[in-house]
């Protein structure tokens, strides 16, 4: 199986964890506050992660901390402003306007490091977000405070994305994985702290979905995402990330038992369509990445 091929395949599976994830997210809310839930899945994740990994952060090189600090950074911050921007917006403007990174990423990377956006690309996005608008968007009729958070947010997850892309090339993704789990997990108890809220509070069916959270939707989609992105290139990342709206939709039918309507087919089939205008144009050849400037 060709290098590119095993990093679309792993970003799929990602979006099934972070589809999945969804569902979690809304049960463990009925426990924990954001802040709470976003300090103990890093956390958690990187208790994890440093314990297996451990040989491999003792012989990282002082290049790798600084990549995996400023991820971890990116990271972090993306998630707080999702999170406090779903304090004042409802969570179809919040998921729509998180997944508009979709549209951010390609453009972004013409204008700040000279990636040529091609036309694939462009319609791939643009098919994305209209089905990520379809599934997600129903009552978009004014812009408030926690819509302009959730845009900073999408700006935060698609340099997220950018620079994990130009971070991997030739780095131990485990060893820098670990360090951005962990520079997300110490803003994560910075930010508790600050709140008053770094405490354990007494809800024991609320932690299986912290630990779901921690190990299967942090720890592991993080790590396949970093180690997937070593072969695919920033805008097609994004777009197969996209599919996380329509495994979001299928988990939530099955597991909360919301109803899929005909708006949602229509809009997962816009996505799948988006992913496909991607993946199906001519190949390009992947020997060398930094000589790609196209999507």
């Amino acid at each position: 199986m060709k290098d590119r091929r095993k990093g679309q395949i792993g970003l799929i599976f990602v979006t099934m964890i972070w589809g999945s994830g969804f569902v979690v997210s809304a049960i463990s809310l009925e426990y924990f506050s954001p802040y709470q839930i976003l300090t103990m899945r890093f956390l958690l994740a990187f208790i994890l992660m440093g314990a297996i990994f451990f040989g491999q952060l003792k012989h990282a090189t002082k290049k790798t901390y600084l990549k995996g600090i400023g991820l971890g950074s990116i990271l972090y911050l993306a998630f707080l402003f999702q999170t406090v921007g779903l304090v004042y917006t409802t969570p179809s403007k919040n998921a729509f306007l998180t997944a508009f990174n979709v549209v951010l990423v390609p453009f972004i990377g013409a204008l700040f490091f000279r990636r040529k956006v091609t036309a694939p690309a462009i319609v791939g996005a643009l098919l994305s977000i209209g089905g990520i608008t379809v599934i997600s968007m129903t009552d978009f009729h004014t812009v408030n405070f926690g819509d302009m958070l959730t845009l900073v947010c999408a700006l935060l997850f698609a340099l997220q994305i950018i620079f994990t892309n130009r971070f991997v090339l030739g780095e131990n993704i485990y060893a820098l994985t670990t360090i951005q789990m962990g520079t997300a997990a110490l803003l994560g108890v910075i930010v508790s702290l600050v709140r008053g809220e770094f405490v354990l509070p007494e809800a024991g069916e609320g932690y299986f979905s912290i630990f779901y959270l921690g190990t299967v939707s942090t720890m592991l989609g993080f790590l396949i995402q970093t180690a997937s992105q070593q072969f695919t290139k920033e805008t097609e990342t994004a777009i197969i990330l996209s599919l996380e709206a329509v495994f979001g939709m299928v988990a939530s039918a099955l597991f909360l038992k919301e109803e899929i309507t005909l708006r949602m087919l229509i809009g997962a089939a816009l996505i799948l369509a988006g992913v496909l205008v991607v993946e199906l144009k001519p190949k390009t050849t992947l020997t060398d990445r930094k000589s790609i400037t196209d999507v």
